[in-house]
């Protein structure tokens, strides 16, 4: 399934995660970060069920 469009506020959202994953990444090669990635995920799929609502009403 394709990423949805994005609004301003879940961009700034996945940037600031994205940068805490490089930032552990950079610190420790075997560092989890499955719970920054599940964060990542919830973000993309409410953007999908925003938009699907949003499709939903037209």
């Amino acid at each position: 399934m394709a990423d949805p469009k994005f609004t301003t506020a879940e961009t700034a959202k996945l940037t600031w995660l994205i940068a805490r994953m490089a930032k552990r990444g950079i610190a420790s090669q075997t560092v989890d970060q499955s719970d920054l990635e599940r964060k990542v995920e919830k973000v993309i799929d409410g953007a999908r069920k925003r938009e699907e609502q949003q499709r939903n009403r037209k």
